[in-house]
């Protein structure tokens, strides 16, 4: 069992335990960086973890105080979130590194996932530390911040530009096209925005799906992990 730990992780986020589902670390052929959502657990991404499992795959899952990553909404102003955002995003940036670290794998080799305000979470980590990765996976989410929605002239405290490039790493977007938590048109800016990056986007919206995860979702994460895992050595 891995001795990772965020104890180092400053603000209200440091410190919380992480589960560990799939293959060691030190065994593993990739990583999967695994995000709650809000009032959710770290222990409740198990199902997801096997129902995505390909095989040769670590999956990490940190765990949010509270069981929320930041208190309000994906969409409001960023300062309203903090000092928990920040907090969040060093976790993922720190575990982005450390848990490749016992079997020395490349970013290549490391994905990045979420679902709801976890999906918000993994596209913004991704974006902000842009490089090629093996893979994201937002499933109901968007990248986080104020801005224009469906066309309505929002108060926005921060333009979706990036440094970086994604070179090509494959992400793949799911969400309904009814969601009661994530318009769609975040999700078509954050498509925009990371095929902008240099991203490969697999954007997918279900007509009436609501904010869940269906099989067609599963399906297209299995087929891009088992990618990345039986990828040649790099």
């Amino acid at each position: 069992m891995s001795d990772l730990s965020t104890r180092r992780i400053g603000g209200p986020h440091g410190g919380e335990p992480i589960a560990f589902f799939g293959d060691a670390l030190e065994d593993a052929r990739a990583v999967v960086l695994l995000l709650h959502g809000r009032g959710a657990s770290a222990a409740s991404m198990q199902s997801l973890a096997q129902a995505v499992d390909v095989g040769g795959l670590a999956f990490v899952a940190p765990q949010a105080a509270g069981h929320t990553w930041y208190p309000h909404s994906f969409l409001a102003p960023l300062s309203q979130n903090e000092p928990w955002l920040e907090s969040a995003l060093n976790v993922v940036f720190y575990l982005m590194k450390e848990a490749r670290n016992p079997a020395s794998l490349p970013l290549s080799r490391l994905v990045v996932m979420g679902f709801s305000q976890g999906a918000c979470l993994a596209s913004e980590s991704v974006a902000r530390e842009a490089n090629r990765y093996g893979g994201l996976v937002a499933l109901s989410g968007g990248l986080i911040g104020t801005g224009d929605i469906g066309g309505k002239a929002a108060p926005r405290d921060k333009e979706f530009s990036y440094e970086g490039t994604l070179d090509g790493t494959p992400v793949f977007l799911g969400c309904s096209d009814v969601d009661a938590h994530i318009p769609v048109e975040r999700v078509e800016d954050t498509a925009r925005v990371l095929a902008e990056l240099g991203g490969n986007v697999d954007k997918r919206i279900y007509e009436g799906m609501g904010h869940t995860i269906i099989q067609d979702e599963i399906d297209a994460v299995r087929e891009m992990l088992e990618q990345v895992a039986r990828s040649p050595s790099d």
